[in-house]
C-alpha cells in the first residue's frame, strides 16, 4: 500500500442504551461521531478505489491457522465478483473484491481494517473475525459499513457501522437452549477459552432458562488443541452424573469441533449414552460425513442454524454462481455457514447499490441507504432485513440484531435435514437473557 490515507469527513449516529459492558473505545467513537443524521455529503465522483467506475469492497476471514478457518468466504466473494462482472456489473459498474487474511489474530484483523481504509473501499462485505472490538473502531472512524459479518462477537451487534444479516451466536445458542430444555437432562457446554467463547454460556443458558432447565456446565477448551480426551471425559461425567434423563453434550468449538468429536467418540464408550447437539458453523454436512455419516456421534443431534438446510432450493442461485465461476474450487462448500453468509451479504450489497441508481457509490452513500430503512429481501433465506439505529434487543446489548430467527435442523440417517418447516423466533428468549 502506498500513498497518504484518505481522511473521511464522516460522523456517525449514537446508539443509546448500550450495556455497561460495551467498550470505552466504542463509546468514545460514538460520542465523537454524533450527527450523521443531519447528512454528511458523499465524496463526489468516486465509487471506491481508483476513482473510476469500479466499486471496491473487501472480504476478510482467517485462513491457514491452527483454529477456525473460513477460506470459502473470500473465495466466494471473488467468484461472486467474477459472476457479477460477467453479467454487466452492478448497474454497469465493475465490482472489485479485495481479500485479507485476519489469521485469527487481533493485530492482523486491525491490519485488514487499515488496508480497507487505505484502499478506500465502500464496504467490508461477508467477513469473519473474532476481533470485532479491534477492527470496528477503525471502520467507525472511517465510516466504512461492515455488511454481513459472521456474528461471532457482540461488537457486531452494537457498532453503528455494522449491518449483520444473521443473529450470530446469540440466536443460535438461545434457540438451541430452548430445544434442549425439552429433551435433555444435565447439559455440558464445551467451548473455546477465548473472548468470543466467554460470550457463549449466558446465551445457551437464556434458552435453557426459558424452558425451565438449569444452566449448562461450562467447560473451557483450547481452540487450537490436537486432542480433547480430558475435556470429553469431563463433559461425559457431568452429563451423566445423577442421571434421570438422557444428558447432552454441546461442543461449540468451530473448526475444532471435529477434533473434539474424535476424542469424544473414543471416550464415550465407557459412559452412559448421551445426545450431542451444537450450532451450524461448528458442524455441517461435510463434518457429519467425515465422522461416519449415519454412524457418526452426530446422529440424532439437534443443530441450530441461521438459514435453510443446504439442500433447500432457495440456495440454487448461489450454487449456480459457484458452478459457473468456481467449479472445482474446494475452498467453497455451499453447506458452509460462512459461504452462505457471504452470499447473503453480497445480495444485500447488490440491493443497496441498485437503490442508489446513478448516484455515487461511496461508503457514505452505502451506509446512508441502509440507515434510511432500506428493506432487503434475500429470497427467503432470511426474513426481510432492515436496520435501524436501535432495534428491539437494545436493552440486552444487541441494538443491531435485526434477524432474530433460526432454523432447527437434525441429523437423520447421516443427513442434515430440517426439523421444523419454519424459522424459530428467539426474540423473547433473548429479551429475558441475563447477559450483563
Amino acid at each position: 500500500m502506498t500513498g497518504r490515507r484518505r481522511t473521511r469527513n464522516t460522523v456517525l449516529p449514537t446508539i443509546t442504551n448500550r450495556p455497561v459492558r460495551a467498550s470505552a473505545r466504542t463509546a468514545a467513537a460514538l460520542v465523537a461521531c454524533a450527527s450523521l443524521a443531519a447528512g454528511c455529503g458523499v465524496i463526489p465522483g468516486t465509487t471506491g478505489g481508483s476513482g473510476d467506475d469500479t466499486i471496491t469492497v473487501m472480504t476478510w476471514a482467517p485462513q491457514n491457522t491452527k483454529s477456525t478457518n473460513k477460506p470459502g468466504m473470500p473465495a466466494l466473494a471473488q467468484a461472486y465478483a467474477r459472476w457479477i462482472n460477467a453479467h454487466g456489473g452492478l448497474g454497469g459498474r465493475k465490482l472489485k473484491v479485495l481479500t485479507c487474511n485476519d489469521h485469527n489474530d487481533s493485530v492482523a484483523a486491525a491490519a485488514c481494517a487499515d488496508r480497507a481504509i487505505e484502499e478506500n473501499v465502500v464496504a467490508v462485505v461477508g467477513s469473519y473475525s473474532q476481533y470485532g472490538d479491534t477492527f470496528l473502531s477503525s471502520l467507525e472512524g472511517a465510516g466504512i459499513p461492515y455488511i454481513g459479518g459472521y456474528g461471532i462477537t457482540n461488537a457486531e451487534f452494537t457498532s453503528p457501522v455494522s449491518y449483520p444479516v444473521n443473529g450470530g451466536q446469540p440466536t443460535l445458542l438461545a434457540g438451541l437452549g430452548r430445544e434442549l430444555a425439552r429433551t435433555c437432562g444435565p447439559i455440558a457446554l464445551v467451548r473455546p477459552d477465548s473472548i468470543a467463547g466467554d460470550e457463549l454460556p449466558p446465551l445457551l443458558n437464556s434458552g435453557l432458562r426459558a424452558g425451565g432447565h438449569p444452566a449448562a456446565g461450562d467447560q473451557l477448551a483450547a481452540e487450537d488443541a490436537t486432542e480433547y480426551d480430558s475435556q470429553s471425559e469431563r463433559a461425559l461425567r457431568y452429563s451423566t452424573t445423577g442421571l434421570t434423563e438422557r444428558g447432552c453434550v454441546v461442543p461449540a468449538l468451530g473448526d475444532r469441533t471435529t477434533t473434539f468429536m474424535d476424542s469424544f467418540r473414543r471416550t464415550r464408550e465407557n459412559h452412559t449414552d448421551v445426545r450431542t447437539a451444537t450450532v451450524l458453523g461448528s458442524v455441517d454436512q461435510t463434518v457429519i460425513n467425515a465422522n461416519g455419516g449415519a454412524s457418526s456421534p452426530y446422529e440424532g443431534s439437534y443443530i441450530t442454524g441461521w438459514y435453510p438446510v443446504a439442500s433447500d432450493t432457495r440456495w440454487d442461485p448461489m450454487k449456480k454462481v459457484i458452478s459457473e465461476q468456481a467449479f472445482g474450487d474446494n475452498r467453497i462448500d455451499p453447506a458452509d455457514a460462512g459461504v452462505q453468509t457471504t452470499w447473503i451479504a453480497y445480495t444485500v450489497f447488490k440491493k443497496v447499490v441498485e437503490s442508489l441508481g446513478d448516484g455515487a457509490v461511496t461508503a457514505d452513500s452505502v451506509r446512508g441507504a441502509l440507515n434510511k430503512g432500506l428493506k432487503v429481501s434475500t429470497g427467503g433465506l432470511t426474513p426481510a432485513l432492515q436496520w435501524k439505529f436501535q432495534d428491539v434487543l437494545a436493552s440486552v446489548g444487541y441494538p443491531r440484531l435485526v434477524n432474530r430467527k433460526v432454523s432447527l435442523q437434525v441429523v437423520r440417517e447421516g443427513r442434515l435435514v430440517a426439523a421444523r418447516k419454519n424459522f424459530i423466533d428467539v426474540t423473547r428468549t433473548l429479551q429475558s437473557a441475563e447477559l450483563n
